[in-house]
């Protein structure tokens, strides 16, 4: 039995299910849970079921009797060091950068009236309750964490949070001022969200270079836990790289990411969006994910993919992904059983259901590369394209104008042709 595996959406804890962790494919689902008090929302973190009570614990979420304002003047990136289990130096420089993001939508206002199933001129007394719909009311349904990557206010957090068009989301920071957020874009590819509030000198946290991480490197999560504890700074390791998950709302939409950093740090529901930092104060990572039931087992976005995603969300309101043109499907042992084929690994490139689903879209890389329906693509930069290192997967890492090397099947033979890959 896989260990459950969670978003971590304030309070909509966000639940995931099943997770080989190791450079497995880790599966997780995600569905909300509405805010209510701390004791039900732990009960339904422990027993992974989602509760949609209306919530009260909201008027002191954000209170900030002991908190003291940011510092204004932080607008470098954080330059002091750690070297021992005392962050408190770390913390102090970044703590005012990270901020707690509630999201609030208009929901129907529902009222109970009776009715005589007989009629109103039946001699039966019978009442039957009904309810309808009386206007509408704003309401603070959720929300997660986020950070500040700039002085004049554009700011990091997962698109599973910042995922309701139809919703305002609200900015507080750790001093207690409040904004009104706008949404640049979201990318759901890399789970990423890009939004901003309107103010200067604000206080913000550079990237790290996540390329340079390594097992057992001090780190330091901070994000607003479980929606009640605003600003909660837990501190770990690097435990794992190159993690891959699926993650889900627990209905029809899914999500595959790849080469995650895997941290021991306590992340907790209402961590989404929230930056997972090392010892010199930089943004290594963006928290997205935990194992529920597990002890400490939490998943960030490198910072080298939220970086990279970011400066194309700025420059063109969007992340602008490459891509190869080809459709197909995985191939395995009982794939290759079934088809009487040579190898049990690699894509089989084929068409889709409907007749418009070509296998090889025109003027693709693929196609002017020469691959076509029924070619096996064995490998990608030297990579053997298996179920944990998916061609997906290795999309992911290339950018638009980057060169790919792949390993093909053509016919019974293999052969080696090179794309330059497009825009999506």
């Amino acid at each position: 039995m896989h260990p459950k595996l969670q978003k971590l959406q304030h309070p909509f804890v966000l639940g995931l299910a099943g997770g080989i962790i190791g450079g497995m494919l880790s599966v997780v689902t995600f569905g909300v849970v509405f805010q209510s008090n701390l004791d039900k929302i732990v009960k339904s973190i422990s027993q992974s079921t989602f509760a949609a009570n209306p919530i009260s614990a909201i008027p002191f979420l954000f209170e900030n009797k002991n908190n003291k304002s940011p510092d204004t003047s932080v607008t470098k990136a954080v330059t002091v060091k750690s070297t021992s289990n005392d962050v408190s130096d770390v913390v102090e420089k970044v703590n005012p950068a990270v901020v707690s993001i509630v999201i609030s939508k208009d929901v129907p206002v529902m009222e109970q009236y009776y009715v005589n199933p007989f009629g109103e001129g039946s001699p039966f007394q019978f009442q039957v309750p009904q309810y309808r719909q009386n206007g509408t009311q704003k309401q603070e349904v959720g929300g997660g964490s986020g950070f500040l990557i700039s002085s004049d206010g554009y700011i990091v957090s997962n698109a599973h949070v910042i995922n309701d068009p139809t919703a305002e989301y609200t900015v507080y920071l750790n001093g207690g001022k409040k904004y009104t957020a706008s949404v640049v874009t979201t990318d759901e590819t890399f789970d990423l969200a890009l939004i901003k509030i309107q103010d200067t000198q604000l206080p913000y946290v550079e990237f790290g270079n996540s390329d340079q991480v390594k097992l057992g490197q001090g780190v330091i999560a901070i994000g607003n836990a479980l929606g009640e504890f605003r600003n909660t700074v837990s501190t770990g390791v690097i435990s794992g790289l190159a993690r891959s998950i699926t993650a889900g709302n627990g209905t029809s939409f899914v999500e595959n990411l790849d080469n995650l950093i895997q941290t021991d740090a306590a992340i907790n529901p209402g961590n989404s969006g929230g930056p997972l930092i090392d010892q010199t104060g930089h943004v290594i990572g963006v928290n997205v994910a935990i194992a529920q039931g597990s002890e400490n087992i939490g998943f960030a976005i490198p910072s080298n993919v939220v970086k990279d995603a970011v400066d194309s969300m700025r420059k063109n309101g969007k992340v602008i992904h490459p891509f190869l043109g080809v459709r197909y499907v995985p191939i395995n042992e009982q794939m290759k059983k079934n088809n009487k084929l040579s190898v049990d690994y690699g894509v089989l490139v084929v068409r889709g259901k409907n007749p418009e689903d070509l296998a090889v879209i025109p003027g693709s890389p693929a196609n002017k590369a020469g691959i076509v329906e029924y070619d096996i693509i064995l490998e990608a930069d030297g990579k053997k394209i298996t179920d944990t290192e998916s061609l997906s997967s290795i999309m992911k890492t290339k950018k638009v104008g980057d060169h790919l090397k792949l390993k093909i099947l053509h016919n019974g033979e293999d052969k080696t042709v090179e794309v330059v890959l497009d825009a999506k």
